[in-house]
């Protein structure tokens, strides 16, 4: 279940994008959302895992009119979810590393 406090991804567009991260709220206005363009994903945790500089998550509103899809992060089989993909990489969990308490449904 899509609620607060969960991993996400959004689909965007026009402009057309994806973006993962953590979801703040959701309402008739839009969604508010804690993350980074999925794209730039993978370079964001190697920068991590390598000790060095990133520019981290950030705090973005989406106008519901941009919102085209707003999908669970979640595994599927064999395939890793990002979150659980973060935490192989990295040894701790997104939660933990932003340093967030840990009571709710994330990866």
């Amino acid at each position: 279940m899509i609620q607060t406090g969960c991993f996400v991804v959004l689909s965007l567009h026009s402009p057309r994008e994806k973006v993962w991260g953590l979801l703040i709220n959701l309402d008739t206005s839009g969604t508010q959302i804690r993350g980074i363009d999925i794209n730039a994903f993978d370079d964001w945790v190697s920068a991590i895992s390598n000790e060095e500089y990133n520019i981290g998550l950030t705090h973005s509103f989406f106008p519901m009119w941009r919102l085209e899809r707003i999908s669970l992060d979640e595994s599927l089989g064999d395939i890793h979810s990002m979150g659980q993909l973060f935490a192989k990489r990295i040894g701790m969990t997104v939660t933990e590393y932003l340093g967030g308490p840990n009571d709710g449904p994330v990866s």
